[in-house]
């Protein structure tokens, strides 16, 4: 779960080192339908499609949010598809993901049911040495 909040926090920040009229991660969907930038490109070690109401960003692993009231928020679909994006998948079970949320209530916040977003700014986890999903 950390290293999904880590890479997060990296995709963001390759996202408005590549597009600086971005302020937050979510202003991608207001660029992208206005025709500013391109519903899918590059973005530092990134690519990524704007789709829906979110955005799909893969590097070495994939990260996929929605964005819920300007914050970028993920299901536990989401999180599975990250853990078998890996370069040594995983694949928790539903109870493994809601203990890994149990255990992080200090760093996520639950935006509507199942859905939850990283509490405060996380770019600073970028470069933390975690491991898991």
């Amino acid at each position: 779960m950390l290293a999904f909040v880590r890479d997060l926090g990296a995709a963001g920040t390759a996202m408005r080192e590549a597009f600086p009229a971005l302020e937050r991660l979510a202003d991608v969907l207001v660029l992208a339908r206005s025709g500013q930038i391109s519903r899918s490109g590059e973005a530092g070690r990134y690519s990524y499609l704007v789709h829906g109401a979110g955005c799909r960003m893969t590097g070495p692993s994939g990260i996929d949010v929605d964005f819920v009231d300007g914050a970028e928020a993920f299901d536990f679909w989401r999180l599975r598809c990250y853990g078998q994006s890996l370069p040594t998948p995983v694949d928790p079970t539903a109870e493994e993901l809601r203990a890994a949320v149990e255990n992080l209530k200090d760093l996520l916040a639950e935006v509507r049911p199942g859905w939850f977003t990283v509490s405060g700014h996380h770019d600073g986890l970028a470069g933390t040495d975690v491991s898991g999903a």
